[in-house]
């Protein structure tokens, strides 16, 4: 229960801070957002495009373009395609690498997603017992960045 009302807080301080963005961004995120909300199970290249822009490697409104990026990039799980339903491990990858998130010596020696998906729950971007190879849904990517966002905005007030 608890999870779910940070949850909630946390999607309306992402949407807030897209409106503050201003006019015609703030009606297209507003969309966008709302589209992730109601989106049971992401695709990569959803995610890809959410995940780029979020972390400021890749401005693009086109979800292929992104997704292309990222898996030049090997941000990406290698088996992953545009239209597949993200998984929670490959999105975690997609967080490590995009947002330069420092893993421990697991990540940082074997890499992959396994890896990844460990290290952003010891970090406490993913909670709970959830299982690495569910679909991810759209509130939960939102909830994601919202706790990167918040934990890199921390980290930088205190530099």
């Amino acid at each position: 229960m608890e999870v779910r009302v940070y949850m909630k807080k946390t999607v309306i301080i992402v949407f807030l801070f897209f409106i503050l963005c201003g006019g015609v961004f703030a009606q297209s995120a507003a969309q966008e957002i709302e589209t992730l909300l109601e989106t049971r199970a992401i695709t990569y290249a959803q995610a890809a495009r959410f995940v780029l822009e979020a972390s400021d490697v890749l401005v693009t409104s086109n979800p292929n373009e992104a997704f292309n990026f990222a898996a030049e990039n090997n941000w990406l799980p290698r088996n992953a395609s545009p239209n597949q339903a993200a998984r929670l491990n490959g999105v975690a990858l997609l967080f490590m690498k995009s947002f330069d998130i420092p893993g421990g010596l697991l990540y940082s020696n074997a890499g992959g997603a396994h890896y990844a998906y460990r290290e952003m729950v010891y970090r406490g971007y993913i909670q709970g017992r959830i299982d690495p190879e569910m679909n991810v849904s759209g509130e939960l990517l939102l909830f994601i960045t919202g706790r990167v966002l918040s934990d890199l905005e921390r980290n930088t007030l205190r530099r």
